[in-house]
C-alpha cells in the first residue's frame, strides 16, 4: 500500500469556493509530497505559471475520461498488438519522455520530476510504459489516490503508442468494476476528446471526486 508522507503544512484553498471559470485557485506553497497529495484530494493540481510562480489549478470545466466511454478504433485495436505494455517499470523515463521535445511538456521541471519520482517511490504515482522492440516508445503517468487516477501527461515516439498506454490504463482501472472510479485528464483537448474525454462543471467533478476517494486504489495495492 502507498506510504503516507505525513500531514500537509499548508491551508490549501477549497476549489468549491472559487469563481466559476476560474482555473487558478491559488499560488505559492511547495511541491513536497504531502502538499501535492493534499491538493489532489481537494481537487487541485500543481503547475507553474508563465512567471515561474507555483500555482494550484482547478479547471472549470474539468476534463475527465469516463471509463466506459473510451473510444477504441479498429486501427487502434490493430496497434495494440504491435506493442508491449508494462506498469511502473521506468517511471522517471516516462516523465522525461513527457517533458522532452514538447512545448506543452515544459512545465515538467526538474523539481516536478523529483517530487513525482518520490511519490512513485512512496506508491502514489504510477506510470504505464509502451515498448516496441525493447525500446520505450510511449507512456503516461499520473497520481492515484483512492479511486482517483489523475493523469498528468503522456507521450509517444511511435504512432498510437500513447493511445495504447491509455487503453491499458483504462483496462486496469475498469477491472474492479467500481463505477465511481474517476480518471481525471485536467482539460478536454481535441486529442483527448477523440478518445472519449468530456467536460464536467467543477461542482460535478468535486462530487465525483468525493465518491472516488472512498475506493481502494486499482494500481497502488
Amino acid at each position: 500500500m502507498p506510504v503516507d508522507p505525513g500531514p500537509c503544512l499548508w491551508d490549501l484553498p477549497d476549489p468549491a469556493r472559487a469563481e466559476r471559470g476560474q482555473d487558478v485557485v491559488a499560488t505559492g506553497a511547495d511541491l513536497v509530497p504531502s502538499t501535492v497529495l493534499s491538493a489532489y484530494r481537494s481537487g487541485l493540481f500543481p503547475m507553474h505559471l508563465a512567471s515561474g510562480e507555483l500555482a494550484w489549478w482547478s479547471p472549470d470545466p474539468r476534463g475527465i475520461l469516463p471509463l466506459d466511454g473510451l473510444r477504441v478504433t479498429r486501427s487502434l485495436r490493430r496497434s495494440l498488438r504491435r506493442f508491449t505494455v508494462t506498469v511502473d517499470a521506468d517511471f522517471v523515463a516516462v516523465m522525461l519522455g513527457c517533458a522532452q521535445g514538447r512545448r506543452d511538456g515544459a512545465w515538467i521541471t526538474p523539481e516536478f520530476v523529483a517530487t513525482y519520482s518520490e511519490l512513485h517511490r512512496l506508491g502514489w504515482a504510477h506510470s504505464v510504459e509502451v515498448w516496441q522492440d525493447g525500446r520505450l516508445v510511449g507512456g503516461l503517468y499520473g497520481i492515484e489516490v483512492g479511486g482517483l487516477f489523475a493523469g498528468e501527461s503522456m507521450f509517444h515516439r511511435a504512432t498510437d503508442a500513447s493511445k495504447v498506454a491509455l487503453v491499458a490504463l483504462v483496462d486496469l482501472l475498469s477491472a474492479s468494476g467500481d463505477t465511481d472510479r474517476l480518471l481525471d485528464v485536467q482539460w478536454r483537448t481535441d486529442h483527448l476528446a477523440s478518445l472519449g474525454a468530456v467536460e464536467v462543471p467543477r461542482e460535478e467533478y468535486l462530487a465525483r471526486l468525493r465518491r472516488a476517494l472512498r475506493l481502494a486504489p486499482a494500481l497502488g495495492t
